[in-house]
This record gives C-alpha cells, sequence and structure tokens, in this order.
C-alpha cells in the first residue's frame, strides 16, 4: 500500500507544559476523539505526557506505551546506549507505520514535540521513509510555562537567552552562561548542585529560579538558594534577563 492509498496517518499532539487548559484546541479536540494513542514512558512508571491527559481519552481508546529500554542506566556516549536506543526507535517506526495504514494513531508529547521531544527521533525516521503521513502539532514548550510561573518576564530589549540542559560539561555550561543575558536551564534533576554552584560562581544565583512542575497542580516556584539539594528531573533554572528598558521599569539596583 503506497503513501497515497493509506487510510490512517500519525498525529503527534504537544501537549504543551502541563495545564490541559494551556494545550491547543485542536490538540485537544484531536485528543478526545483518539481511538489509538501512543505514549513514551519509562519500564514501571506512567509516562509524563500519558499523565498530562488524565481524564481526556475516550473510553474506548486502545494505547501504546513505548517503554525506553534504557535511560540513565548507560551513558549516552557508550556505544551500547545508541545502539539499544536506535532498535528501540526502529521497532517502533515500524509499528506505527503498520497501525497507521489504516488507523489514525495518535503520538503524545509534553510540550513542544520538536523541542528536545522525543518524537523527534521517531518523526525524522518516519518522514525519511514517507510510508504513512505524518503531522507534528505544536505545544507551548514546558519552559514558558516555568518563566511565567515567576511572575518575572524573562528577557528584556536586546536580552539574549540560551537555554542549556544540565547535561552538558561544566565547561560548555561556563561558555553558554558568560555570552547569555538570561538562561533557561533544563533536565536539571541530579545536576541541581552544579547548575546552583555554577550560577553563584557567575554572580547569578540571586536571581536565579527553580520551578518544578510548572503549571501543574503539584507545581513549586522558589529562588535557587532556597531550593533543597536535590529536585525532579522535570525541573528547570530560570535567570532572568535585566536588559534595556524605559529608565522608571528599571530595577533600583540596576538604575
Amino acid at each position: 500500500m503506497s503513501r497515497n492509498e493509506c487510510r490512517g496517518q500519525i498525529v503527534c499532539l504537544g501537549l504543551g507544559p502541563g495545564d490541559p487548559e494551556l494545550m491547543s484546541v485542536k490538540a485537544d479536540r484531536i485528543l478526545r476523539n483518539a481511538r489509538h494513542v501512543a505514549f513514551f514512558r519509562k519500564r514501571g512508571h506512567p509516562g509524563k505526557a500519558r499523565q498530562l491527559v488524565t481524564g481526556m481519552l475516550h473510553e474506548q481508546v486502545t494505547e501504546y506505551p513505548m517503554e525506553y529500554p534504557i535511560t540513565t542506566e548507560i551513558p549516552a556516549s557508550d556505544p551500547r546506549y545508541v545502539a539499544q536506543l536506535s532498535e528501540f526507535y526502529r521497532g517502533w517506526q515500524a509499528r506505527l507505520t503498520e497501525l497507521a495504514r489504516e488507523k489514525e494513531v495518535i503520538v503524545l508529547c509534553e510540550g513542544d514535540p520538536f523541542f528536545y521531544g522525543s518524537f523527534m527521533h521517531l518523526y525524522i525516521r518516519l518522514r525519511d521513509a514517507g510510508e504513512v503521513p505524518v503531522q507534528v502539532l505544536p505545544g507551548i514548550p514546558g519552559m514558558v510555562g516555568c518563566w511565567h510561573a515567576t511572575g518575572i518576564p524573562v528577557t528584556w530589549g536586546d536580552d539574549a537567552m540560551s537555554v542549556l540542559p544540565a547535561t552538558l560539561p561544566d565547561l560548555q555550561l561556563r561558555q553558554h552562561m558568560e555570552c547569555s543575558d538570561a538562561l533557561v536551564i533544563m533536565k536539571v534533576g541530579r545536576h541541581l548542585g552544579r547548575i546552583r554552584s555554577l550560577l553563584a560562581e557567575r554572580g547569578t544565583l540571586d536571581r536565579a529560579w527553580l520551578v518544578i512542575n510548572g503549571t501543574m497542580e503539584d507545581q513549586q516556584v522558589m529562588p535557587l538558594r532556597d531550593a533543597p539539594e536535590r529536585c525532579p528531573y522535570f525541573a528547570i533554572v530560570i535567570v532572568h534577563g535585566q536588559g534595556r528598558r524605559p529608565a522608571d521599569d528599571m530595577p533600583v539596583d540596576a538604575r
């Protein structure tokens, strides 16, 4: 069966930052009518994206949990890590393709699928194979919900902002921090202590915030200097820019 003869398709929904009401109208409509829904999860866990849609799925839905074979058990630099994940994505590419020849299959992705989303690895394979139609619906990235949770504008005027994964080595983090006015640091988790030390070294710790589960019912927002020693993987550090603005908008200590 050629792509033109397919009766189904694959649609990846960006679910937004966590609050279901911040999902797009289009994503909400497609989700509530879906009969086949796939989502990523760590073995033994419900999956973050699946948790975000609790109570929203159709009663006749069939679910397809895509369980990662590994997460942090092997370093990402280890060839075994690449081999196992590649096999995982190839397997689900084949399975979703077969389903989508006859059915519409919805894939859930927290945040925006093209912004550090796991679906990107499937999307490239599905797109390049060209066997079934693939759509991706954008979502509000989690970091946007997090900086709104602080109640402080994240950039002003000519501020340059960097988005950094906390998994980078210290040297690279320092280099990006030095040339940025505002920072978003993602994938914090066990790297919280390192991030706090690097920001203290740079003199920006006092204007750094930690947001855990931004926009969700269990959201936590606090100055990073007051944060505990550990935090979940789904936590983001925000350092707000202090750039150009009218004089009467300037913080007192910056005038």
